[in-house]
């Protein structure tokens, strides 16, 4: 992730907040998206809708596996806008698939990295 930037605050049910996040990946482009906080059930879901060269929705479902652990379902339903790749997709499919393997890799990473400081 090479940037967010919170363009709007939440409100105090912690709605309606917008944060810009550019994303650079292996391949030679960044992704740029906006994403709006439009749902929030404590302990239980957040939603959020994309729009820029990502538009659609993303949900973090949260559900209590066992006493003291958290399961987190993350359910993105997007899809890309910029033309340029939607015409190159089938093509670049695998190409594609495997940057973004990559960057939810390091996504994955980071986030258990950060998580295990906090638990400290």
């Amino acid at each position: 992730m090479r940037a967010v930037i919170e363009l709007e605050p939440l409100d105090a049910e912690g709605v309606g907040g917008v944060r810009r996040y550019t994303f650079r990946r292996l391949l030679p482009y960044d992704l740029v998206f906006d994403m709006r906080t439009v749902r929030v059930e404590v302990h239980q879901l957040l939603e959020g809708a994309a729009t820029g060269e990502l538009a659609g929705t993303g949900r973090w479902i949260l559900t209590e596996a066992d006493p003291g652990v958290t399961d987190i379902q993350y359910v993105w339903e997007v899809q890309t806008t910029k033309p340029w790749m939607n015409l190159l997709a089938l093509l670049l499919r695998p190409v594609f698939a495997w940057n973004h393997d990559v960057i939810m890799r390091w996504g994955e990473e980071g986030l258990r990295a950060y998580l295990n400081r906090q638990s400290r």
